[in-house]
């Protein structure tokens, strides 16, 4: 998809600069030299950026910012001058700009806060649409028919105008940040700004200054006065993704903005108050966190006003057809290849497999599949080639399986509760073996098996399963 930018300044060396370092393929850049210029261009097309200088000749930059968001509420807009002030920064930001940034600027840096800018107009201008027939259209989809997800549209729908605090709760790859997306453009925010941080990808000793910005000086390296992401989400959505993730210290902070809603820059004194609604996301078992003194109980409470839950992929396998319809679109498209389809028989065994990395890996077992085959027809050959290799023993045999349990005592004793019974002392035992072949290496178990490494750490927490333990056991 082409990201369109627009860039605004009267120095001809300064546009030029930006049109050498952005000619790379999937970005278009257009120019403006004054201010007049850049809002008939916008006028004309929308742009997924804009990059604005404060002094132009004939208006200012924040003239211009406060007409562009006129036009489009959504605008992303970063600032850039020569010179900075702490008050022209408090400015550009109470008018709405997304960044401030002061000439002569670091390239590489440059393009880092261009691509997360660029990231967040696309979360915000792409539609999310519920949808249960797995007919393709554009935008991003949530898609499933199944009872379960039913119940999960009923609760977006009634959750979404309530402008309360909501937390998603579900195994990794399930969904969350699509189903947060749609509160969010069903909301009345749904015209101000949603930004997405994923807690777990940040290193704890940034994410706070990622979540509040910090002053000149406040560290070293800290060159500048950063805005931080509450203040860029002001009126608007901020989704914290793997908020179970967060050290006690952020912690604190952050309810501290949904007490009081307002907080202070790392190295800053001044107050900044926003109005920000929450929308947390996380795998873990909070409440056995809260036991731990691991998280914050009055946080909790504070973020799950209304509390979604959304099911694994293995528990509604009646939507997988049609999921997989919709990847086989996507990709088929993406790839540059002709539309390929299933066979009966794949999806039968796409049905049947228990999908630890949820939609995420059935999403990239299409990918695979849609790259090696040869014909129009997808197979379970290649669908099967992706759970286990093809000279690999069989994991369980029907001949092992009806020896293993006890089938008559389960039976007897968990009617009702079987399935979940087997599965979480089966899944307890493929931890347990395959944490043993790493030497308890967590990083290299979640390869082996096929889950991120914060969804293994929340299983391993599930069933008690220590590190030492299983070296132990060596």
């Amino acid at each position: 998809m082409i990201k369109k930018i627009l860039i605004v300044d009267d120095e001809e060396s300064v546009r030029y600069s930006f049109e050498r370092f952005l000619n790379e393929p999937g970005y278009q850049v257009t120019t403006a030299k004054n201010g007049a210029e850049a809002l008939s261009k916008y006028a004309e097309q929308s742009f997924d950026l804009v990059v604005l200088d404060v002094r132009l000749p004939d208006m200012s930059g924040l003239e211009v910012l406060t007409k562009i968001k006129l036009i489009d509420p959504k605008a992303i807009v970063l600032m850039i001058t020569a010179y900075g002030t702490t008050d022209l920064a408090i400015e550009t930001t109470k008018q709405g700009a997304y960044d401030y940034i002061l000439k002569p600027f670091d390239i590489p840096a440059m393009k880092k806060v261009i691509e997360e800018a660029l990231n967040c107009s696309h979360l915000m201008r792409t539609q999310v649409v519920i949808e249960t027939d797995g007919k393709t259209e554009k935008g991003d989809r949530i898609i499933g028919n199944s009872p379960v997800m039913q119940e999960v549209y009923k609760m977006i729908g009634r959750v979404a105008g309530s402008d309360v605090n909501i937390l998603l709760r579900g195994e990794s790859g399930t969904g969350k940040e699509l189903v947060a997306r749609a509160i969010y453009q069903h909301s009345s925010r749904s015209q101000r700004p949603f930004l997405a941080v994923n807690c777990a990808a940040i290193p704890e000793t940034l994410l706070e200054s990622e979540l509040f910005g910090y002053e000149k000086g406040a560290f070293t390296g800290a060159n500048r006065r950063k805005i931080g992401k509450f203040e860029q989400a002001n009126e608007g959505t901020i989704f914290l993704d793997e908020i179970g993730d967060m050290t006690l210290a952020t912690q604190s902070k952050i309810l501290r903005v949904l007490q009081e809603g307002c907080f202070e820059h790392l190295g800053g004194e001044q107050s900044i108050h926003v109005d920000v609604r929450v929308v947390a996301a996380t795998n873990r078992n909070l409440e056995k966190a809260i036991e731990e003194e691991k998280f914050r109980e009055d946080l909790y409470y504070r973020i799950k006003v209304v509390t979604i839950t959304l099911p694994p992929l293995r528990l509604r396998n009646q939507d997988i057809p049609d999921l997989v319809n919709y990847f086989l679109d996507k990709h088929c498209t993406l790839l540059k290849k002709d539309r390929l389809s299933a066979s009966k028989d794949a999806l039968e065994q796409m049905q049947s497999y228990h999908w630890p990395g949820n939609i995420r890996e059935l999403e990239n077992v299409m990918r695979r599949a849609i790259v090696l085959c040869k014909g129009n027809v997808i197979t379970e050959d290649l669908v099967i080639e992706e759970f286990q290799s093809s000279d690999a023993p069989d994991i369980m045999d029907s001949e092992k399986m009806a020896s293993f349990p006890n089938w008559k005592e389960y039976i007897g004793r968990y009617k009702g509760e079987l399935y979940e019974k087997i599965m979480s002392e089966t899944e307890k035992v493929l931890l347990e073996q395959v944490l043993k072949e790493t030497e308890g290496n967590q990083v290299q178990a979640a390869k082996i098996l096929g889950i991120s490494r914060f969804t293994l750490r929340d299983r391993l927490e599930k069933y008690n399963i220590q590190k030492e333990v299983i070296i132990k056991k060596l």
